[in-house]
């Protein structure tokens, strides 16, 4: 809907007519209009509208930028009555807007409840931006129950509508088995589509694909061309991954200078990840000289946003004196909120903590509870730890035989574990005989996340 002054004269008139496009039209000036100055003839002087939009239905907002006089003046709650008005006429620009209205919270109490239901009457219009926000109040369970395959269901009605979002939304669904079976060549089609569209998301996650080799030949180069694109629009996951490729000289030349720029340009976004990723090249000297101090920085402002890792790496320097004051309070009390979020460093560390006793009373039950919890996850060095304590019948009964340790370092991907473990089936050591068993270890590759944190499996 093109907005001229002309257009813009005319909305009261036609909203107090009950027309539902000029009742819109005069909701949304009421709730996006910004102070501007008034002159003597009370004339507009210029409209523009401009649409803009990102990954978070929250910020799915219309911005308007005015110059010349001011007609109404900035307010939600008659935005909300006009929209409304036109909303209940079945207007499907007015039907998303009062959803958003809900879902935000802005000139209407938040109600996700109210807010799914009108999204779903523009949805059920055709209205592709709310077919995208009812399949994310899917995906999440806001306002409605939890439901993936609801979610995937509207994701695709936004996406074969040619919707950017969309598509690289049901890309990752396809990308993670939500809502439809998990299949790395279908997102790497609908990621492809967003991404030709000039999609950020679309290219970074198509970018990660081609690193990954998963649903697309790996092909470093590739990967590095997709995520710079994104990275030059601003992504911060599009900086980050190109950060990385320096980091670890994959498809280029490694150069930790170059991968400072670029997580610090994530960073400076205020992205938690990429802040992280700064703190730990100022932690190990990569790129910068080596500084505890800016490393403990940089990951508080990690850990401020509730980040994992950033939350496990300051609790390891609390815990080491590097930076900040040895406390070997804060270090628990940090790695205790990254252990919650299911961070397996975090969890390890404080196995270790309970284990010697550091700031915690010795307790090994506690410390076999952690290592487990991370040894579930894959962790080699959770695993490790964990088959140490049963090989020395610390907080767990005696293991029969020292290849015990391999039971609980299957799930890494370790090749000597994975065969190890096949042996103890074969010879029946330490677990009950079994040669069934044997074949599924011995096939399962190790995992990215688990290169990236065990460079030694790659």
């Amino acid at each position: 809907m093109e907005i001229t002054p002309k257009a813009l004269q005319s909305w009261l008139p036609l909203a107090n007519q009950g027309e539902a496009r000029g009742e819109n039209g005069l909701g949304v000036l009421y709730g996006m209009a910004k102070a501007c100055r008034r002159t003597t003839a009370r004339q507009l002087t210029g409209i523009v509208r401009r649409r803009h939009k990102d990954t978070s239905r929250q910020n799915t907002i219309s911005a308007w930028r005015m110059s010349g006089a001011m007609v109404v003046s900035k307010d939600n709650a008659q935005a909300a009555l006009w929209i409304r008005k036109a909303a209940e006429q079945g207007y499907m620009e007015a039907e998303f807007s009062i959803g958003l209205m809900y879902d935000r919270g802005e000139g209407l109490s938040q109600d996700y409840t109210a807010a799914a239901s009108w999204y779903r009457k523009a949805a059920d219009q055709g209205y592709a931006d709310a077919e995208l926000a009812l399949a994310d109040m899917y995906q999440h369970g806001d306002g409605v129950p939890l439901t993936m395959n609801l979610a995937a269901s509207w994701y695709r009605k936004a996406a074969d509508q040619g919707n950017a979002d969309g598509q690289a939304a049901l890309g990752d669904m396809y990308r993670n088995g939500l809502g439809v079976p998990q299949d790395y060549a279908q997102a790497a089609e609908w990621y492809r589509k967003a991404a030709d569209q000039g999609d950020a998301n679309g290219q970074a996650a198509l970018g990660d694909l081609y690193d990954d080799g998963r649903g697309v030949p790996h092909d470093y180069a590739l990967a590095m061309s997709w995520y710079r694109k994104a990275a030059d629009q601003g992504s911060a996951a599009g900086e980050i991954y190109v950060g990385l490729m320096y980091e670890n000289g994959h498809g280029v030349t490694q150069d930790y200078a170059r991968a400072v720029y670029w997580y610090r340009k994530a960073a400076d976004q205020g992205d938690a990840d990429g802040q992280t990723d700064v703190g730990g090249l100022y932690e190990n000297g990569h790129g910068v000289p080596q500084d505890y101090a800016q490393a403990a920085s940089w990951y508080r402002k990690g850990a401020a946003q509730g980040n994992a890792p950033a939350e496990a790496a300051l609790g390891g320097l609390y815990e080491d004196g590097h930076g900040v004051p040895q406390d070997y309070a804060q270090a628990r009390s940090w790695y205790q909120k990254a252990a919650d979020q299911q961070n397996a460093d975090a969890q390890v560390a404080l196995g270790q903590m309970y284990e010697n006793g550091h700031g915690v009373q010795q307790d090994y039950a506690q410390a076999v509870s952690w290592y487990r919890k991370a040894a579930e996850q894959g962790d080699a060095d959770g695993q490790k730890d964990l088959g140490d304590m049963y090989e020395n019948g610390q907080g767990v009964a005696q293991a029969t035989s020292k290849q015990s340790r391999g039971t609980e370092r299957r799930r890494s991907g370790d090749a000597d574990a994975q065969v190890s473990l096949g042996a103890m089936y074969e010879g029946g050591h330490g677990v009950v005989q079994d040669y069934p068993k044997r074949p599924s270890y011995f096939e399962r590759p190790p995992t990215k996340a688990m290169q990236l944190a065990n460079p030694t499996l790659e």
